[in-house]
């Protein structure tokens, strides 16, 4: 897929702000500082669109980008450890679990995973939640300059047995040496 227009919509905290067409939706989740906003800007290849920063927990409305006036990509609220009170957390997650329940254009979900971390529960929870739902979806291995090859390959074997999932359905991702962005790219084609 060629990426020729890309614009910010909106940051959406209620179920009101969504979009109201009806276009195809793909939907990025995953920990505080795995590199959401990081993959997003390389895929687009837009330096400064998704907003990024050593400091987790930065998105915290649910954040739709337009692509080619096609399809949106949705970034949700990191999970995980951001230095945030726990009022804050619990309207994050009921905003992510409202947005993922009530949306009717989901056609692929994105979790995102540090290549160099073991699954968190959390994680699992999404991908449940993608099971249950049936939508398909790809786990993203971020951060993939950090580790060699084997710890790479131990890495995506580790994921698929505690996913249960297939190696086809994860993608090794670096925003440094732009590996896996024509695989993100092509889950989007597929998927709208």
């Amino acid at each position: 897929m060629k990426i020729k227009t890309v614009e910010f919509t909106k940051s959406a905290f209620n179920e009101e702000q969504y979009p109201k067409d009806d276009l195809p939706q793909i939907v990025i989740a995953g920990r505080s500082n795995v590199g959401k906003s990081t993959l997003i800007n390389t895929v687009l290849n837009r330096k400064n669109l998704a907003k990024t920063s050593s400091r987790p927990g930065k998105t915290r409305g649910i954040n739709f980008y337009l692509i080619n006036n096609k399809f949106y990509l949705v970034d949700l609220p990191g999970y995980g450890y951001a230095k945030v009170s726990k009022e804050m957390k619990n309207q994050w997650a009921h905003n992510i679990e409202t947005f993922l329940n009530t949306s009717r254009n989901l056609r692929h979900g994105l979790l995102l995973i540090d290549i160099r971390r073991v699954p968190t529960e959390d994680d699992l929870l999404m991908i449940n939640w993608f099971k249950y739902k049936n939508l398909p979806f790809t786990v993203v291995l971020t951060k993939a300059d950090k580790v060699n090859k084997s710890q790479a390959q131990k890495a995506v074997k580790d994921v698929c047995k505690i996913f249960n999932i297939n190696r086809e359905e994860v993608v090794i991702f670096s925003a440094l040496e732009k590996i896996g962005v024509s695989q993100v790219l092509s889950i989007f084609e597929k998927n709208v």
